[in-house]
């Protein structure tokens, strides 16, 4: 008797135990995993973070945890961690278990695609946001912009009507169908779209930005600027129209009120996530690059090709210019001022090609001289014509207009020659038009050798 009671007291823990178990799994652990949302709204996304993690350690395939983790690095801007959990979620979760609801998995992670650039992946999810909540006019909206971005505007452009005609009030939605409009030259109902948007909510201050990117392409310059303005007042849009701002300052060549735009841009990503902080370092070493200050520029295209080694020509840019590292003379003719740009130019003719200059003028980007032979001895009595000497140092290369501006100033100045000096090269056109005819075109690379045994 003793050993049954003994047998059945053994059988009776075990089944207690089991019971436990099961109480523990079941009611404990969900309460732990709901912790973790009562963390992020409480702002403790640090201690979210760390109790996650726990949970990920003891169940690497915990679902709501790495929901939560993922939550958690989005609170904190670290929103390449939160892919990584996000991505985890979207290839195992079975949603409706563990408080995992899909609709809003698919809306937070769709934005957190698009804000990392990952164009692909966010327009699938909201594709497929489309058919979850077909009436939500914002999925079509998204879908649109991104289209867009693509430059696929046919497409974008029926989207973005589908989300005008579910929700009529959608400013945004009419202010980017009449960008799309506008650039398709169908003026009269892109304006019609834009007043719609702003007679919608005036309020809406992305509208602006489209009034202002409609404005520039116009050459409103002046308008444009006032819209990109109140542009700003929109936190989603204030790093776009800071930098649409700067540009248009760029058009009018005012660089010095171009930089401050764009170092505003820059300084308003610290994380160096958003895409367009590229676009505003790009633009800021052009605004450098074009006032001379070669070096800062080239610390612009560095931070960028260490982002993206294929943005834009930033590559070619760096190889462009890495001989300011080892030769001084180019550097000084490229980030001089004009007085000290017209001496070196001076000094190149004078020591570097042995002419005798007889007058300089500086304009802007160009030094232009003439000059005759020093050896030819005959010139001074019988007044020999000269020859004219023209250095660019522009960044793009010299255009066929200078060539043909060189040979008209030729005929009405008497000039036998003419020598042409480019630091960015030339256009195939200008080359063309330079065969046959008196005009010598010298690159880079000749012109390097001749500052330096100017300089010497």
């Amino acid at each position: 008797m003793g050993i049954v009671s003994v047998v059945l007291f053994s059988i009776l823990g075990v089944v207690i135990c089991s019971l436990l178990f099961i109480v523990i799994k079941s009611t404990i652990l969900p309460k732990r995993v709901d912790v973790l949302p009562k963390y992020i709204n409480q702002g403790k996304t640090q201690a979210a973070i760390k109790t996650a993690k726990q949970m990920i350690a003891k169940d690497p395939k915990n679902a709501p945890a790495h929901y939560y983790l993922g939550k958690a690095y989005t609170k904190e801007k670290k929103y390449e961690l939160a892919l990584m959990e996000y991505r985890f979620v979207n290839d195992n979760a079975l949603f409706g278990q563990g408080g995992l609801n899909e609709l809003s998995f698919r809306r937070e992670y769709s934005e957190l695609l698009s804000k990392s650039n990952q164009t692909e992946e966010a327009l699938k999810n909201y594709l497929l946001l489309t058919k979850m909540e077909p009436k939500n006019a914002e999925n079509y909206f998204n879908v649109g912009r991104i289209y867009e971005a693509q430059n696929r505007y046919d497409i974008a452009l029926g989207f973005m009507q589908k989300a005008a005609m579910i929700d009529k009030k959608h400013a945004r939605a009419h202010a980017e169908i009449g960008l799309m409009l506008y650039r398709t030259k169908q003026f009269n109902d892109a304006k019609k779209e834009i007043d719609m948007a702003l007679k919608i909510s005036p309020d809406t201050y992305s509208s602006y930005y489209y009034l202002g990117k409609i404005l520039k392409d116009g050459k409103d310059i002046q308008g444009a600027l006032k819209a990109f303005e109140k542009a700003q007042r929109d936190p989603d849009c204030k790093q776009k129209a800071i930098i649409e701002h700067g540009s248009c300052f760029m058009l009018v060549n005012r660089m010095d009120n171009a930089i401050p735009d764009f170092q505003r841009a820059i300084d308003l990503d610290r994380s160096e996530t958003n895409p367009e902080t590229l676009f505003a370092r790009y633009f800021l070493a052009a605004c450098y690059e074009k006032s001379r200050k070669i070096e800062k520029a080239i610390e612009q295209w560095e931070l960028i090709y260490k982002k993206n080694k294929n943005f834009r020509d930033v590559s070619a840019k760096l190889s462009e210019y890495k001989d300011l590292q080892a030769n001084d003379y180019l550097k000084d003719y490229l980030t001089s001022n004009d007085d000290q740009f017209s001496e070196i130019c001076q000094n190149a003719i004078a020591k570097g090609l042995s002419l005798q200059i007889l007058n300089v003028e500086i304009t802007k980007g160009c030094c232009q001289m003439t000059a005759v032979d020093k050896k030819d001895e005959t010139w001074m009595a019988v007044r020999k014509q000269p020859a004219l000497i023209r250095f660019y140092r522009e960044p793009n290369p010299t255009e066929e207009t200078e060539v043909r501006s060189a040979l008209d100033y030729m005929k009405t100045n008497g000039c036998v020659k003419s020598f042409l000096f480019s630091s960015g090269g030339f256009t195939l056109a200008a080359k063309k038009t330079a065969e046959n005819r008196p005009v010598e075109l010298i690159e880079k690379e000749k012109l390097e050798q001749i500052l330096t045994k100017a300089g010497k």
